[in-house]
């Protein structure tokens, strides 16, 4: 029986567990990213691990989210960052280099490699054959100090593509039809692995925008195969070398199998607030629209900007709309200078942003009150964008700049003929940009430069006896981590600082929580469906703990937060019958009698007792070996620590 093109790296670098669908495996990492919204805390993990140098292939720590630097935390971060990286063995990305994404395939990433980053887009790697995932800090920490990253072992969902996009139809709208079909928990515990004829007409750049977007799945990662596309998108590159072929064998067996006809494909956009909200442009109709922005790491690429300047060319953008456009790297910024494409933007009235993630995490651009907003992002969760009210809708480059010029929601393929858009036989290299890490002779001399928004890692203890204590909030399905940890321009120079960005924690839902929680000194929080969805920040979980959260009980989780709440030592626990989540109100009193005890001896299925309405609710708490003895320690840090004495 042949094996998919997921099975053969994953078994290539399994290192330990057994490769059995459903059972928890280790594999060896290669490469790890980090980027300066999660970086901060996942070098003060690695400090706390106690490794001096990484054992990694290759660590990369990039400058790209917190780049508006309205005071001095994201400066001090970013000195911090650097001085780490110098001194750990680590690579560094100015900021201004680019998106983590973006410049990760262009320069770094390698066909067959393991890459973890502390970003749910990291998948964006898969676009390049890699097995690219995105993960908690600490993970990352963990993984940069030699220790094995921890999946269930994933089902693996084949997407065969056939035909070939039709004129002004994009890779866009192609994982935007996956996300129609599958929702965005329909991919939780499954790779999407594209197969089929229709992979050979589709470039690199095409293929990231599908495989970072199969976040939104809940995915643990996407992935083309390495084909012929791939090596002379390397070469490119001028990093031909690292190029290896790789495929799915011909008779290779997976769980589940969907088609799609590239040909009949058209034209579609997310509406708010979800990803899997989507319906065609002639579903939608005529929509007046305030702003279009362009960019992110979904779709800022070279490719991309081309299309939107040939859109673009000897036209104005209208007067009611605002447009602005974010090269995804220096190398795409630079180019686009040099063939002349940047002077059309920007005579066309667009607004030339920093090549950086900007308006995708509310860092500057927030629409009008009430305003819609065009964007090619991977995100439109309510609030995201910086306007609490804002109508955020996810499309495609070529669909983004046609709208920009007419001031409505418009269909790319009223422009008529679609030229041939090549990617160059050689891209522009010039990676000054990128700091190489001193030398191992040198690193004890390298001062970590450490400013005062910068604190310790929030105090952990090993699980109670018994948890018995309030549920200091309840909130319903599909509550995304952007809900539980906001990000934004005000937000985010906070994230090295725990106990200052705990002070909103889900503000988007009830701004009394943080104070509530802090004052109840322990409690409980209680979700619906999908709990935790969208970006792998662990502060989501580590600003609970702060607040005193000793355990989150919800219809269902997300991969990555289960795994962050995990890593924080805040028990997670899902109901026997989602009818119980009926039977808990805020404000109730809960007690898991001997919960220590039942997690020692791998008791799954618990009890808890609603001491207010006197109901006995059955809840699952599903830990592995592994994952037992991390809650029993109080998390990932202190069980690290304790396995390397």
């Amino acid at each position: 029986m042949g094996l998919t093109l997921t099975e053969k790296i994953l078994r290539a670098h399994l290192v330990d567990g057994e490769y059995v669908k459903g059972q928890e495996i280790g594999i060896r990492i290669d490469q790890t990213l980090t980027q300066d919204a999660t970086g901060t805390m996942a070098y003060l993990e690695f400090e706390a691990i106690g490794v001096p140098r990484v054992k990694t292939e290759r660590s990369v720590a990039y400058i790209d989210h917190n780049t508006l630097q309205n005071g001095f935390e994201n400066a001090d971060d970013h000195r911090f960052i650097g001085s780490v990286a110098k001194k750990h063995g680590i690579y560094f990305s100015r900021p201004g280099n680019g998106i983590c994404h973006q410049v990760h395939l262009e320069r770094f990433g390698i066909p067959g490699k393991t890459l973890i980053g502390s970003d749910s887009h990291t998948p964006t790697g898969g676009g390049i054959g890699m097995i690219a995932i995105g993960a908690g800090g600490l993970d990352v920490a963990v993984a940069m100090g030699g220790g094995a990253y921890y999946i269930t072992c994933p089902k693996v969902v084949k997407v065969e593509l056939t035909g070939k996009l039709r004129p002004w139809v994009a890779a866009k709208d192609v994982i935007l039809e996956v996300l129609r079909r599958m929702s965005v928990k329909g991919g939780v515990g499954k790779v999407i692995e594209y197969c089929g004829d229709g992979v050979k007409t589709l470039s690199v750049p095409e293929r990231a925008t599908i495989t970072n977007m199969g976040a939104e799945l809940g995915a643990t990662t996407s992935i083309f195969p390495s084909d012929e596309i791939t090596k002379q998108f390397l070469k490119a590159q001028k990093r031909e070398e690292v190029w290896t072929p790789l495929a799915a064998d011909l008779d290779a067996i997976y769980d589940e199998e969907l088609k799609i006809d590239l040909s009949q494909l058209v034209p579609l956009a997310a509406c708010p607030h979800s990803p899997d909200n989507v319906k065609s442009v002639e579903e939608i109709g005529r929509l007046k629209i305030d702003q279009v922005c362009i960019g992110s790491c979904t779709n800022s690429s070279l490719l991309d900007m081309l299309k939107v300047a040939h859109i673009l060319k000897g036209k104005t953008v209208n007067p009611d709309v605002s447009l602005a456009i974010a090269p995804g790297s220096k190398q795409v910024l630079n180019m686009l200078a040099q063939n002349g494409a940047l002077s059309i933007l920007i005579d066309a009235g667009a607004r030339i942003l920093e090549s950086a993630c900007g308006p995708c995490i509310g860092m500057g651009q927030s629409p009008n009150s009430k305003g819609i907003s065009l964007r090619t992002f991977n995100r439109n969760f309510e609030g995201r964008s910086g306007t609490k009210d804002g109508q955020i809708y996810l499309v495609s480059p070529e669909m983004a700049a046609v709208s920009a010029l007419t001031g409505y929601l418009t269909d790319p393929r009223e422009l008529g003929d679609m030229p041939d858009f090549k990617l160059p036989e050689e891209f522009v290299i010039n990676d000054n940009m990128v700091v190489p890490p001193a030398s191992v002779e040198e690193m004890d001399s390298i001062e970590i430069l450490r400013g005062p928004n910068i604190k310790p890692y929030p105090e952990t203890s090993p699980l109670l006896e018994t948890i018995d204590a309030p549920v200091s909030l309840k909130v319903g399905d599909n509550i995304t981590t952007d809900h539980i940890m906001p990000a934004g321009a005000k937000i985010l120079p906070l994230r090295s600082n725990i106990p200052k960005i705990s002070q909103h924690c889900f503000a988007v839902c009830d701004e009394s929580f943080p104070e509530r929680a802090k004052s109840l000194g322990k409690s409980i929080i209680v979700g619906g469906s999908n709990y935790g969805q969208g970006s792998s920040r662990e502060h989501a979980a580590l600003a609970p703990l702060y607040l005193g959260v000793k355990a989150v009980l919800v219809k269902s989780f997300a991969r990555i937060h289960r795994a962050n709440l995990i890593n924080a030592g805040i028990l997670p626990l899902t109901f026997v019958n989602e009818a119980d989540y009926d039977n808990i109100a805020q404000g109730d009193e809960l007690v898991l009698a001997d919960v220590r005890k039942a997690v020692e001896e791998g008791n799954t299925e618990l009890t808890v007792l609603n001491k207010t309405n006197g109901k006995s609710i059955p809840v699952l708490c599903e830990l592995s070996g592994r994952t037992k003895d991390i809650m029993l320690a109080g998390g990932l840090l202190d069980f690290t620590r304790e396995s390397m004495k």
